[in-house]
Formats: structure tokens, sequence, C-alpha cells
């Protein structure tokens, strides 16, 4: 795991990963204006930095622009008709599309690395979408679930998947997740009444009954099984929900593989933690959260991409 942010902008060769380096002039590009150019004094070789957007046909602020549109609720084909007004070179539907996948993963692989500085509580729980095997397919329509686990305090995501099924094994994944990036900061885990909850909690956090408690017991965490009928309502991770659905109500249902349908969920998430600012707290849940990450460009989606590559390079 990344102990937070503190990142060295070393610049390293690109061949033979030399830290010799000096300013070689700007190479001028069609579409993306001046890149700074380098050359390593030991292998003598020229190369411009992976910034995330390396042989990329389109500028950085367009792109992370329609990254923008696409999750605050705009389709790709409107995103599509607002680009014709602004930019001379068009772009497809199709691009913006497979820019919201290699975006949204390759940003999330770097997300889901970072501590997080929780509270005493997280809550978890799914959401039921439909998902088309194929746009054109009238049939062959597939239930899947969203779960999410949610730090109560500073409403950070900790982890979420899109998965086929609630299988114990599919679900265990992202509990784990959220015990690893919590560690022994979570008290009580806050759940629904779905039955298969005791033995996930029982195989990621370990699991203390509230009603039967001994000194045998192994467990660290208290298992809070609240059903809206009977001792209350979920309401936080439920507003939550509230929002997923809002945004993707317009899909009509996620169309093609699982793949992309992930993809598009951990784009969402990635919105919600880090560029969206919560309502009930005044400001991004990153910066309870990770309150040593500093996002100072206000094209956030360009900070984090750009984070995202130093740490995966």
């Amino acid at each position: 795991m990344i102990n937070q942010q503190k990142i060295e902008n070393k610049i390293i060769c690109s061949y033979c990963k030399s830290e010799h380096i000096k300013k070689d002039g700007k190479r001028n590009t069609k579409n993306r204006d001046l890149i700074q150019r380098y050359k390593c004094l030991d292998c003598k070789r020229r190369f411009v930095l992976n910034d995330g957007f390396y042989r990329m046909r389109n500028s950085p602020n367009k792109i992370t622009l329609c990254l923008d549109l696409f999750f605050r609720g705009i389709s790709t084909r409107s995103i599509q008709k607002h680009l014709q007004a602004f930019y001379p070179q068009n772009s497809s539907w199709v691009s913006i599309y497979e820019w919201v996948i290699k975006y949204s993963n390759l940003i999330n692989n770097y997300t889901n690395k970072l501590n997080v500085k929780a509270g005493k509580e997280l809550m978890s729980d799914e959401v039921e979408y439909r998902r088309r095997k194929s746009h054109k397919a009238k049939l062959g329509v597939e239930h899947n679930w969203f779960v999410d686990v949610m730090d109560t305090k500073t409403r950070y995501i900790v982890a979420s998947n899109y998965m086929q099924s609630r299988t114990i094994e599919d679900m265990s994944k992202v509990l784990s997740l959220a015990k690893l990036k919590t560690g022994e900061q979570v008290n009580v885990v806050t759940t629904d009444g779905l039955a298969g909850y005791p033995r996930v909690l029982k195989r990621t956090f370990g699991l203390k009954s509230p009603y039967q408690a001994t000194s045998r017991t192994r467990s660290k965490i208290i298992h809070n099984i609240v059903i809206a009928d009977e001792r209350g309502f979920n309401h936080k991770i439920e507003r939550l929900h509230n929002n997923i659905r809002a945004r993707t109500k317009t899909f009509r249902g996620f169309h093609g593989s699982l793949y992309s349908a992930q993809s598009i969920m951990k784009g969402w998430e990635i919105y919600y933690n880090f560029i969206r600012v919560h309502q009930a707290i005044g400001c991004c849940p990153y910066e309870l959260a990770l309150p040593e990450l500093k996002l100072e460009n206000n094209n956030r989606w360009l900070e984090l991409i750009n984070l995202a590559r130093k740490n995966n390079f």
C-alpha cells in the first residue's frame, strides 16, 4: 500500500532507468501543444515522459473534460455534440466511452492502494442492476450487483465492485479490500439483513456478536444488522445509492461486457470520492479520509491521472 502521497518527482530514463537526465528542447504536437523532451546522459537516447496521455491524439484537458461531463450525467453522444462547439477536431462518442474505461481503471489502480483514515464504523450494502450482454440483444439480460463499503465518518467509499452475483467469494473480496485500507480503525460494520454477511465478515474482519460475545472470541468487530422496518435505516449509504441510481438510470441498464460496467462504476466511485463536494460534510470525502493527499489543481481528473501514472511507472 502507498503511504499516502509522498511522491518523488524524479525523472528517469524510459530506456535504461538512469537518473542522469537533462532537458532537450520541446516537441511540438498537433493537439497537445508543446511537450518537454529529455535526453539521457548515459544511454544518449531522447524521450518524453508518459504522463498518462502518451500518444493520445487529443489534449489532456479535452479528455478530462469528457470524463467530468460523463460522470456528471451527460451521455457520450451529448458530450460529442458539446465538443463540436469548442474543438475543431471532434471526437466520436466511441472514443469518449473508451476514455472513460481507460482512465477510470488507471486512477482506480492508484487510489485502491491508498490507506484510509477512517472512523469507527463502516457500512456495506448492495444495489441490483440489469446488464445486457450485447447492445443488439433483446434477450440475455443478466442481473448483477454493485456492492460498496462506505466510511460513515468521512463518507468515503472505501471499497466497491460491480459483480455478476452476490457470492460469498465475491463479496469477501470487497470487504477484504476495505479491511486492508482501514487496518485496525474499524469497530463496527453495519449491513442489512442479507444472510451471507456474517460469513463474509468472519472471513474478512472477524466477527463478534453483540449478544453472544465471549472471552474465547477471536474476532475484532461487531456486526450491526439494521433493517428498515426494525431498528432504523442505513440512511447514509442509501443516500449514496440514490445518487448512483440518479446517474445510472440514464443507461437503462448496462450494456456490453462485465468489465466495462465495472470500469464505469469505478469511475463513479472516483467522481464521488475526489471530484464531487459532499453536501453533508462540505468537502470531498478524500479531504477527510486522505488528509495527506493535496490536490491543488482545479482539474482533479488531470492531477489524479498524473499521480496514477507516476505511481504505476
